[in-house]
C-alpha cells in the first residue's frame, strides 16, 4: 500500500481507501470480513456517509480494539429521519445524526467531518454563514473532527467552497467520463442514451475547464481530494453501459484518479474480502495494465492536439526528467498565471528540472498524444527558471 498526504491536514491516507456504502444492509459477519481484509491490506482510511443505524453499529463493532488503525471520514447532514435517509440542513437533525454516528462507531472523534452533498451554489452560499457551518467549525475547534470536508459532484460549487478557505478536504466524483464529457451535456442523459444504444461522438472531448480549474485551485490551496465514483458506479467497466463507449478496467480507473493533482485517496466500494483483494491488487499490475491513455486515445478525444495526459509513456529520459510533472506544472500556470510562484516551488523541488533536457527527441517518438515535449521543456525553463 502507498500513502499520500491528505492535503494540508497533516494526515497520511492510503491511496486506495474503503468506501463503505455497499456495506449497508449486509450482515455484521460480512462487514467485519471486509474491514479485516482492508486493515490487513494496509487501508487506513474509510468513508462512512450512510445514516442507516445498523450499518453504523456494525462498522463500529467491527472496529472494536482497532479504532486507531483507521481514519474515518464521516458526513454531517446525512440523517436518518422516520426510517429513511435524508439530506438535511436542519441543525437539530444534523446534531442528532452526528452524535449518533460517533456513538455507534464507538469513538469520540473522526478524521474529517464532511458537510454532506452540497451540489448547488445556492446551497453553499446559505451554508457559509449558517448554524450548520458554525457547528462544523466548533467540532473542529474541539478536536471532535480533525478537518472540515465537503462532498460534492459540482465543480463550480466545489471551487467556491475551496476558495472560501473553510474546506480542508473535498470528496468529489472523478473519473474519465465525468472529466471529459462537455459541461453542457447532462451525464444522466448520456448514460441513458448509451444504454438505449444511441451512438456518442467523443472526438471533440477534452478535460472540462470547470473541473480542470477546480483541480488547480485544490492544488494551490492545499485542499486534498478524496475520490468517489471512480468506476462510475461500475458503468465504466462495461462497454455497453459506459458513456465513453469503451470498457476500462478497475486498475485503469484507479490509475486515472490517482494521476490528478490533489488527489489523496480513491474511495473504492468493496463488499467482500475478495473485492478488497482485487482493489489492492492494483499494486501488482504492470504499467501497461494500469495505462488508461491508450484506451482513451482510441476515442480520438485528443485529436492530435498535443495535450499531455501525464502518462509518462515518453520515458525513459536520458536526463531523468519527470516529463509528466513538468507538463503538469506548465498547465497549472497556463490555467492561472497568478499561481506561478506557488507552482514554481514544486517545480524546483524536482530531482531534475527541464533545463536538463538535451532535446534528443526520444520522448516525442514514444508519446501517444503527439506532445512536442522539447518545446514544452524550453517553455518550462522560460516560466520557472
Amino acid at each position: 500500500m502507498k500513502y499520500r498526504e491528505l492535503g494540508r491536514t497533516g494526515m497520511k491516507v492510503s491511496e486506495i481507501s474503503l468506501g463503505c456504502e455497499h456495506l449497508q444492509g449486509k450482515s455484521y459477519e460480512l462487514i467485519k470480513e471486509v474491514i479485516d481484509a482492508a486493515i490487513d491490506s494496509g487501508i487506513n482510511y474509510m468513508d462512512v456517509f450512510m445514516s442507516e443505524p445498523n450499518v453504523r453499529t456494525n462498522i463500529g463493532k467491527a472496529l472494536e480494539g482497532r479504532r486507531r488503525k483507521v481514519m474515518i471520514q464521516g458526513h454531517i447532514g446525512a440523517c436518518w429521519v422516520n426510517g429513511q435517509y435524508k439530506v438535511s440542513r436542519d441543525i437539530n437533525e444534523i446534531t442528532h445524526a452526528f452524535e449518533d454516528l460517533l456513538e455507534r462507531l464507538q469513538t469520540d472523534y473522526i478524521a474529517v467531518g464532511f458537510i454532506h452533498f452540497v451540489d448547488k451554489e445556492a446551497d453553499w452560499d446559505c451554508l457559509c454563514e449558517s448554524e450548520v457551518m458554525k457547528y462544523v467549525l466548533s467540532l473542529k475547534e474541539k478536536g471532535i473532527i480533525r478537518a472540515v470536508g465537503l462532498s460534492s459532484h459540482n465543480p463550480v460549487t466545489s471551487k467556491k467552497a475551496v476558495e472560501s478557505g473553510l474546506i480542508d478536504v473535498l470528496m468529489f466524483s472523478l473519473n474519465p467520463a465525468y472529466d471529459l464529457v462537455p459541461a453542457d451535456r447532462d451525464m444522466t442523459e448520456i448514460f441513458n442514451e448509451v444504454i438505449e444504444g444511441k451512438e456518442q461522438n467523443f472526438t471533440a472531448f477534452s478535460l472540462d475547464n470547470a473541473r480542470a480549474e477546480l483541480y488547480r485551485v485544490c492544488e494551490e490551496r492545499g485542499v486534498a481530494i478524496t475520490v468517489m465514483k471512480a468506476l462510475g458506479m461500475g458503468t465504466l467497466l462495461s462497454k455497453e453501459r459506459s458513456p465513453l463507449g469503451i470498457a476500462l478496467t478497475e486498475g485503469q480507473c484507479i490509475s486515472y484518479a490517482l494521476s490528478k493533482v490533489s488527489v489523496a485517496a480513491v474511495m473504492v466500494g468493496m463488499q467482500s474480502a475478495k473485492e478488497v483483494s482485487k482493489a489492492v491488487n492494483y499494486y501488482n499490475l504492470t504499467e501497461k495494465e494500469k495505462d488508461y491513455t491508450t484506451a482513451l486515445g482510441s476515442l480520438q478525444m485528443f485529436g492530435g492536439s498535443g495535450r499531455c495526459m501525464y502518462c509518462n509513456h515518453c520515458l525513459p529520459c536520458p536526463s531523468r526528467i519527470d516529463i509528466a510533472s513538468v507538463n503538469k506544472y506548465i498547465d497549472l500556470v497556463e490555467l492561472d498565471s497568478k499561481s506561478a510562484d506557488s507552482v514554481k516551488h514544486h517545480y524546483l523541488a524536482l530531482d531534475n528540472t527541464a533545463s536538463a533536457c538535451i532535446s534528443c527527441g526520444a520522448c516525442e517518438s514514444r508519446c501517444p498524444f503527439n506532445v512536442e515535449v522539447t518545446k514544452r521543456m524550453k517553455k518550462a525553463v522560460e516560466i520557472f527558471e
